[in-house]
């Protein structure tokens, strides 16, 4: 199959000057990032690369050799701990957890299949729409956001464009304001006048918005041309539809190790779970980068959603995923648009990325809770059968959190090498699917880095669940500040 990688490159050739003696809205953006991104693309190619990925198969290969030489150790470590005092109940709820998860990936599998986006729909039938850009500390980033989001194909009188800094302390407000000297009326531009984080600057973008339909972007994140289209339509199809998710790529994946292996986990994340969530009606979390709300299922729940706490204080972080869970407790579906992409950054560096993991769990953990309170109460007149066994997934791998670390930690102790070669050949087989699901979808070279993203993750990230399960009440966002993180 050929590969439909969308690279950045091809991103914003997509949008070719069809007339020369035009000047468009994305003249200055596209054509720099094309210069930009065509030097990108021959560092792509670097020794380092090449040294991590064989480095990662020269690791599971060898894992995989050691637990074939080490058989018979391994017969015998299953059988000391079955007549050990915990190792039968332990051998039942590990056997029960492997048959739960086989049979949760099995159903989702199917549900992929079965998965389509909605076709975007005619310029008549699309809802007006308000589209949200809160920006903090992004200096020119916020410039290449508006105005691919300018450059969108939908029509021009159907759309509100609002940007609202956060009270940044670069020079992000200027950039808004050189954005509002091009784009003129079609842009409306706002300064909080303190820091006061995210969720605020949404809220007055919800409070200011005229449009039926909400669409968030994150001020360091690039839409394509039909992204706004495809992600409004379900809204004109469903009217049971309250939230829309957008598809993440990686805007920054040929400029660092770790958004090469992030890229190839968000489309696993967005492109195979969401799909399948999306057919339950039952997406549990739109992403910041690129959502979209219908407008009556944003104001049912807004006076909850700005005033939420948790354990007493005010909810700082998971803006994205608190909307979502309320929108669901409305009865209303939430999908998911492949069609609908979207571009954004992430960290380049280590404490960044286990930063924006910390928030992101931290996020999880409170939501949960939140959706306990409903999921099993008829919240919903289609069957609810697939919110509750996406919840009580969810719910397994955070009570499972740490036993699964003490275990662990007990295996590393007693049988170092035994852990370490059985994890690396698990990491085989179960990555195995990650990378032929991204080389059907886009490339087969760029799908190896799922094997070195689970390398990575279980030996130096495997502590980020545990950790955000225990400071959940924790405030703050963390990675603002830090310029890898944005």
């Amino acid at each position: 199959m050929k590969s439909e990688t969308i690279i950045q490159e091809q991103f914003y050739t997509s949008n070719n000057i069809s007339n020369k003696n035009e000047l468009p809205l994305n003249s200055s953006i596209f054509n720099i990032k094309n210069q930009y991104f065509h030097k990108d693309f021959k560092k792509n190619v670097n020794p380092l690369s090449f040294i991590v990925l064989l480095g990662t198969f020269v690791l599971m290969l060898a894992g995989s050799f050691l637990v074939y030489k080490l058989q018979s150790d391994f017969d015998q470590f299953h059988i000391d701990r079955i007549n050990s005092a915990w190792g039968l109940p332990f051998l039942i709820v590990t056997a029960a957890l492997f048959f739960f998860q086989t049979g949760s990936f099995l159903y989702n599998l199917y549900l992929y299949f079965r998965y389509k986006p909605i076709e975007s729909v005619s310029d008549e039938l699309l809802p007006t729409c308000t589209v949200i850009v809160p920006a903090y500390n992004e200096g020119k980033l916020v410039w290449d956001t508006l105005l691919s989001l300018a450059n969108s194909d939908f029509p021009e009188q159907k759309l509100q464009l609002l940007a609202i800094d956060d009270g940044s302390k670069d020079d992000t407000w200027y950039w808004m304001q050189q954005a509002k000297l091009k784009l003129g009326d079609r842009l409306e531009i706002y300064q909080q006048p303190e820091n006061k984080g995210k969720r605020h600057a949404l809220y007055r973008g919800f409070e200011l918005g005229t449009g039926e339909i909400f669409v968030t972007v994150d001020s360091d994140s690039i839409v394509k041309k039909d992204t706004l289209r495809n992600l409004v339509s379900p809204f004109a199809i469903d009217e049971k539809c309250g939230a829309v998710a957008g598809n993440v790529h990686v805007l920054n994946n040929k400029k660092a190790l770790l958004p090469k292996m992030l890229n190839v986990s968000f489309v696993m994340s967005f492109e195979f779970m969401r799909s399948a969530e999306s057919m339950l009606g039952s997406v549990l979390c739109t992403p910041g980068a690129a959502a979209a709300y219908r407008r009556d299922a944003v104001f049912n729940c807004l006076p909850e959603w700005i005033e939420q706490t948790f354990m007493g204080q005010p909810s700082d972080i998971g803006e994205d995923r608190a909307m979502t869970n309320m929108i669901l407790k409305q009865g209303l579906h939430v999908l998911f648009q492949r069609n609908a992409v979207v571009l954004t950054n992430v960290p380049e560096e280590y404490v960044g990325l286990y930063k924006m993991f910390i928030r992101w769990g931290r996020s999880n953990v409170r939501e949960n809770l939140m959706m306990a309170k409903y999921v099993f109460t008829d919240f919903r007149k289609e069957s609810k059968f697939g919110a509750r066994l996406l919840f009580l997934n969810q719910s397994l791998k955070i009570v499972m959190a740490y036993p699964f670390l003490l275990f662990m930690l007990f295996f590393i102790a007693i049988h170092p090498i035994l852990f370490f070669s059985s994890t690396l050949l698990s990491i085989l087989i179960v990555s195995s699917f990650s990378v032929l699901f991204y080389a059907k979808r886009y490339s087969l070279s760029e799908a190896f880095w799922a094997y070195s993203y689970s390398i990575f993750y279980t030996f130096s990230l495997f502590w980020i669940t545990p950790y955000a399960i225990a400071t959940a009440n924790k405030r703050g966002w963390l990675t603002r500040g830090l310029s890898e993180a944005k």
